[in-house]
């Protein structure tokens, strides 16, 4: 049986405190280019690797007491994630030699899976960049379709901030409002950032959460009747200011909290207090609880791409061997725009 050099990603020990690159070590093992006879699985060819914020929590040690290390990664193993590859060889009924998709991998360049429903799903429109499926029309577009239309209920004319609005999700949420003819306004920590935001994404207005002295200030300007919906991303400090800044009946959908994840001793909310008099709903979701509806996210997102109705940007990483840097930059704010890597554009 032929093997071929499969360079890996490793989790060198749990991490606490802000990840660095040499928390993460490449190393090299071998794969086989065929699956077991009888088998269910699939070697797949990473193509493309989605660098998400949700991955520093799976660096911790595991804590019964926190959800978000339940699927921590395991030190000394490849850690995993979310990619696009293509089928080598497959043992699985659903997916043959040459077939290509999105779904759960390990950051290496050959994986092999077991495919599973609802967490590996085959491309279809391939006319788009493949590379798309990391963000757009993948797990980032899901949560913005899901967390937008699903858990804030929008209507049009309502106010809606979206903190960490250039990355992956919140570029998508903005633009999303901006159709249903909402007024978008979101954060982000650059300069360049900020002018995407105006610029190219269409939103009513923007500012530099780095520049600003205080947020409650900062909105109170932006949103002077007060906001009806938050896109929550960032967390601590930002989330404490829109609480002040709530509308009555206001929607607030917790997606992430970026600005907390590498903390040992995470920032209190001390506003909490308000969701009860202003009559605030706040809802965490996962979008993994929602990819039952993946189809459905298709089929609305794919014509507004096709006619160029919605816009994103990537910042591309190339190389297994940049896979470290992209990642832990993603804490520091150093992408613009959806983090990727990728590991081989060779379709052959």
């Amino acid at each position: 049986m032929a093997t071929v050099m499969n360079k890996q990603v490793l989790l060198r020990d749990y991490v606490t405190g802000f990840a660095n690159e040499s928390d993460l070590v490449i190393t090299s093992t071998n794969v086989d280019l065929r699956v077991p006879k009888g088998s269910l699985t699939a070697l797949v060819k990473n193509l493309y690797l989605s660098c998400d914020p949700y991955m520093r929590n799976r660096m911790r040690r595991p804590d019964p007491l926190s959800p978000a290390t339940a699927q921590s990664f395991t030190p000394g193993m490849p850690i995993s994630g979310l990619g696009v590859s293509k089928v080598i060889d497959s043992g699985h009924p659903d997916y043959r030699e040459g077939d290509l998709l999105w779904g759960a991998v390990g950051w290496e360049e050959y994986s092999v899976i077991t495919p599973i429903p609802n967490l590996h799903f085959k491309i279809h429109h391939t006319n788009f960049p493949l590379s798309y499926y990391t963000g757009l029309l993948g797990m980032p577009g899901m949560t913005a379709y899901v967390g937008f239309y699903e858990i804030c209920s929008p209507k049009k004319g309502e106010a809606v901030f979206v903190s960490a609005a250039s990355g992956a999700v919140g570029q998508l949420v903005g633009q999303f409002a901006k159709m249903m003819g909402c007024y978008v306004v979101g954060s982000a920590g650059s300069k360049e950032k900020v002018d995407l935001l105006k610029n190219k994404f269409g939103f009513d207005d923007a500012f530099n959460y780095k520049e600003v002295h205080n947020l409650v200030a900062a909105l109170k300007r932006c949103f002077p009747q007060g906001i009806d919906i938050y896109f929550e991303n960032v967390g601590g400090k930002m989330l404490d200011a829109v609480i002040l800044n709530m509308r009555p009946h206001g929607r607030i959908a917790a997606c992430g909290m970026i600005s907390q994840y590498n903390l040992q001793n995470p920032e209190g909310v001390y506003g909490l207090s308000l969701i009860t008099y202003k009559r605030i709903r706040i809802e965490g979701f996962n979008c993994f609880d929602y990819f039952h509806k993946y189809s459905e996210f298709l089929e609305f997102v794919v014509p507004y791409v096709r006619e160029g109705k919605i816009t994103y940007v990537e910042d591309v990483a190339e190389g297994l061997e940049s896979a470290p840097a992209a990642l832990v930059g993603l804490f520091h704010g150093k992408n613009v725009g959806k983090q990727l890597v990728v590991v081989s554009r060779d379709l052959e």
